[in-house]
């Protein structure tokens, strides 16, 4: 018999298996599942694999459907731009704030990694560059000092990844974000956080077209609930 600490240890393996393969859309959005077919794809138990999909549910990437199972969150248009909202209101002021205040040495680092860029045509290395942009801003975030809005824009790019997996399918704009990266680099270490501000809210905007367009050209990953853009 499992112990307490097995049964969190086997959960846990499930919820990352499982949400990798979310974030990397090897679940697509919109697929049915159910406990059964989960447990025999990864070789868990059926408590570990609910226990992961509940937590998965909680963060909005599967959702329930009674007597059924649950389906991966389908990717909304109207969520997308909410999410691109709240991230040009809060990245913004953390990079502002964390102007003059990184680590020079760790986002030279993770900025070089960046540029290594991606294939478009391989999921593994845009997942692998997806988690260094992560890291990237995060790191940002963190040197802001608010450790709340930093815990925030964390799980907002979390949850991102998987967005970011459409647009970069469309073409690769790891040129270009590296560019990006590079000039806001330059801005927090030189204490300017009016210009690491604005650079950052442009690099978000170019973000968010790159998403839509990905979105409105492959109509199997979206529903549509079209809003104005900011």
């Amino acid at each position: 018999m499992l112990t307490g600490v097995e049964h969190k240890s086997l959960g846990r393996a499930a919820y990352e298996a499982i949400k990798r393969d979310v974030v990397r859309c090897r679940l697509v959005p919109g697929a049915e599942l159910t406990e059964g077919e989960l447990a025999t794809r990864y070789g868990f138990g059926k408590t570990p694999v609910r226990d992961a999909l509940a937590r998965l549910a909680q963060e909005g990437l599967v959702r329930v459907l009674p007597r059924r199972g649950y389906v991966v969150a389908p990717i909304n248009v109207k969520d997308v731009q909410d999410i691109f909202a709240l991230r040009l209101v809060l990245e913004t002021e953390a990079v502002r704030l964390a102007a003059g205040r990184v680590d020079g040495p760790q986002l030279r680092r993770l900025d070089e990694v960046c540029r290594a860029g991606y294939d478009p045509d391989d999921p593994e290395s845009a997942a692998d560059f997806l988690r260094v942009n992560t890291e990237f801003h995060v790191t940002i975030a963190r040197a802001s000092g608010n450790d709340r809005m930093a815990d925030i824009l964390a799980q907002l790019l979390c949850e991102m990844e998987r967005i970011f997996q459409v647009g970069l399918r469309l073409r690769n704009r790891s040129e270009e974000m590296a560019h990006e990266h590079r000039d806001l680099v330059d801005a927090l270490l030189e204490g300017d956080g009016e210009a690491a501000a604005r650079i950052d809210a442009t690099q978000i905007r170019a973000s968010r077209k790159m998403v839509m367009d990905g979105l409105l050209s492959n109509h199997q990953l979206m529903t549509v609930t079209l809003q104005p853009m900011l």
